[in-house]
C-alpha cells in the first residue's frame, strides 16, 4: 500500500488518490489509525442525569462499534466505561437502568459504578486477584454543553480539537438547546465517509449545487479558518436574511475527522458521520432547537433538501473516482483550504506508523 503525500503548499498540491475512496483496504486501515484515535459524539448528557443511572453506548456504530457504559455513580459523578467484562468479556449492560453497581450476567462478577472491580464468585486461590487489569477500562470523555465526546485511544486532547470552536461560536448559541427528535432523521449516502467530508469542507460548489442555500448567503465573503484538528466555514447572510449578529448566517464546525456542527440562529444541527462500507456512509442528522421562531428562516431553513443536493453529488462523485482514468485532482488556493486541510490530517495519520 504506498503512501500517502498532500504538499503543504496548496498551491501545488494533488489531491488524494482515487484509490483511498474506492479500496477496502485504505477503509480497513482507516478504522484503527483514524477512527479508533479520535473523538466521536457519544450521547447527550440529558439523557444520564441521575444518581446511580446506566445507559448503554455504542461508539461510532457499524464501524468502530466499540461497547461503551455511561454510569452516574452515588455522588453524581459521570463516568464512561467499557461495557464488557474484564472476565470473560461478556456484554454487562443491555438496556437503560438504574442500579447500585454493575453485575455480569455470565458468571456474576460485580463491578462499582466508577468502575473498580468489587467481587467475583469461585476465584478462592487465584495468585495476584484482583489487580488494576480487572476494573473496567475508563474511556476518555469530553463535553461540548450537553453533547458528550469519546475515543478509544485519542492522541490529541479534547479541548485542542473543540477549543477553537468554543472561542469562535457565540456561547449562546450552543447552550440552552432542546434535542428535537421529530427533526432528526439518518440518511444513507452511497459514498466514502471522506467524500461527504470533502463536500462539506468547501463552499466552492454552493453556487452550483444549492440554488436556496445560495440565496441565503453571501458567497464572496464566505470563509474558512483553519486550526490544528478541524476547521470552521462562516457564512455571512444576504440582506433580509435571518443572521446572528454581525451578519453571520451560519457556522460550520468541522470536527476531525467526522463531526459537523452546523449553528444556525434557531439552534444547531449536528451531522455524525458513520462510515459503515468503504462505498457506505450512514449520516444522522441530529437536530437541537433553541429558538422555534426562526426554523423556517435563513440558511438553515432546508436542511432535508441541501442534505439531497449534497447526496447526489456525492454519489456521482464516488462513482467518478472509481474510474481507471482519474487519478488525483488539485485545490482551488482560495476555496479548498478546508479539504486541502482534511487531506493533510488524514494523511499524517494514516502514515505515521508507515506501512
Amino acid at each position: 500500500m504506498s503512501r500517502l503525500s498532500i504538499d503543504p503548499d496548496i498551491r501545488v498540491a494533488r489531491s488524494l488518490p482515487g484509490e483511498v475512496y474506492t479500496s477496502d483496504a485504505w477503509f480497513t486501515r482507516m478504522r484503527e489509525r483514524v477512527f479508533a484515535r479520535t473523538w466521536h459524539f457519544l450521547a447527550d448528557e440529558h439523557d444520564i442525569r441521575t444518581p446511580r443511572q446506566l445507559l448503554p453506548c455504542t461508539l461510532l456504530d457499524r464501524c468502530l462499534g466499540e461497547p461503551v457504559v455511561l454510569t452516574r455513580d452515588a455522588d453524581g459523578a459521570l463516568h464512561a466505561l467499557s461495557n464488557v467484562c474484564t472476565h470473560r468479556g461478556n456484554l454487562l449492560v443491555h438496556e437503560a437502568a438504574e442500579s447500585s453497581g454493575l453485575r455480569c450476567r455470565y458468571h456474576g462478577r460485580r463491578f462499582r459504578l466508577d468502575g473498580t472491580f468489587a467481587s467475583m464468585p469461585e476465584f478462592d486461590g487465584a495468585v495476584g486477584f484482583p489487580s488494576e487489569s480487572d476494573d473496567l477500562p475508563k474511556v476518555p470523555l469530553g463535553r461540548l454543553d450537553s453533547l458528550l465526546f469519546a475515543s478509544v485511544a485519542p492522541v490529541m486532547p479534547w479541548e485542542e480539537v473543540v477549543g477553537p470552536v468554543r472561542a469562535a461560536i457565540p456561547a449562546h448559541a450552543l447552550s440552552s438547546l432542546r434535542f428535537a427528535p421529530e427533526r432528526s432523521r439518518d440518511y444513507e449516502v452511497a459514498a466514502s465517509w471522506a467524500l461527504y467530508c470533502d463536500n462539506y469542507l468547501e463552499g466552492f460548489h454552493i453556487p452550483f449545487v444549492h440554488p436556496g442555500l445560495a440565496a441565503a448567503v453571501e458567497y464572496d465573503s464566505y470563509r474558512t479558518d483553519l486550526h490544528r484538528w478541524g476547521t470552521l466555514q462562516i457564512a455571512h447572510a444576504k440582506p433580509g436574511e435571518d443572521a446572528f449578529e454581525g451578519g453571520i448566517a451560519a457556522y460550520y464546525a468541522f470536527l476531525f475527522p467526522a463531526t459537523m456542527l452546523n449553528v444556525y440562529p434557531w439552534g444547531l444541527s449536528m451531522n455524525v458521520i458513520r462510515p459503515v462500507a468503504v462505498d457506505r456512509t450512514v449520516v444522522s442528522f441530529l437536530t437541537y432547537v433553541r429558538d422555534e421562531s426562526r426554523l423556517s428562516r435563513g440558511a438553515g431553513a432546508d436542511l432535508h433538501g441541501v442534505e439531497l443536493e449534497d447526496e447526489a453529488v456525492v454519489e456521482a462523485v464516488q462513482r467518478g473516482v472509481r474510474s481507471r482514468l482519474y487519478r488525483r485532482g488539485r485545490y482551488s488556493p482560495t476555496r479548498e483550504t478546508g479539504v486541502h486541510h482534511f487531506h493533510r490530517l488524514l494523511a499524517e495519520m494514516l502514515d505515521e506508523q508507515g506501512d
